[in-house]
């Protein structure tokens, strides 16, 4: 039986013994990613937050109009559309290092120039659909990545642009970074 309801019951055995941001460690995450930690609740778990940060994007992009979505508030700032692409690459890039590590590699990992995925992006020529549609499938994809991972798994580490993180922290600064960018778009850019 290898349908969803088995591998939803399948979950429910897992010891998810480290989920909570509150528990966190300095060493598992870079310094100046505590500005996005500092986000979220600190007794959030991982899991629950990446969800709650997928429910709250989906309502900001379907009341987001439609002239908003090409809108800068400023010169060389991204557009709302820029935005979003630059959440959802961030996104696959941590939980490609999350996988990384969570299955035991050492192998240590580049780091990548956010600016430079920005202006391959496309995002000028995407619809709000496109972008949403984009955003859902690479965060259904980091929850079902880090909803098996054992209390031990989450504590791996390893090291990504010269920097060295846990699963868990990769985990959370996923749901920190997006929260940090969605801010900024109700403060600067909405």
């Amino acid at each position: 039986m290898c349908g969803i309801f088995y591998f939803l019951s399948c979950l429910k055995k897992v010891d998810h013994k480290y989920l909570k941001l509150s528990e966190l460690q300095a060493y598992e995450y870079e310094a100046f990613y505590g500005t996005y930690l500092s986000t979220l609740d600190n007794n959030v778990e991982l899991v629950e937050e990446l969800q709650k940060g997928k429910n709250d994007l989906i309502v900001l992009m379907e009341t987001l109009p439609l002239e908003k979505l090409q809108h800068t508030y400023g010169q060389n700032k991204w557009t709302v559309a820029e935005v979003f692409m630059h959440i959802v690459d961030t996104e696959r890039i941590f939980a490609y290092r999350a996988l990384r590590f969570s299955r035991g590699d050492k192998a240590p990992l580049p780091g990548f120039e956010q600016d430079g995925y920005v202006l391959e992006c496309n995002a000028s020529v995407r619809t709000i659909d496109q972008l949403m549609n984009e955003y859902i499938a690479v965060r259904d994809s980091s929850i079902a990545l880090f909803m098996p991972l054992t209390g031990d798994q989450l504590l791996y580490t390893g090291t990504a642009g010269d920097l060295q993180w846990s699963v868990a922290g990769l985990g959370f600064a996923i749901s920190g970074h997006q929260k940090h960018h969605v801010n900024i778009l109700k403060e600067s850019y909405l």
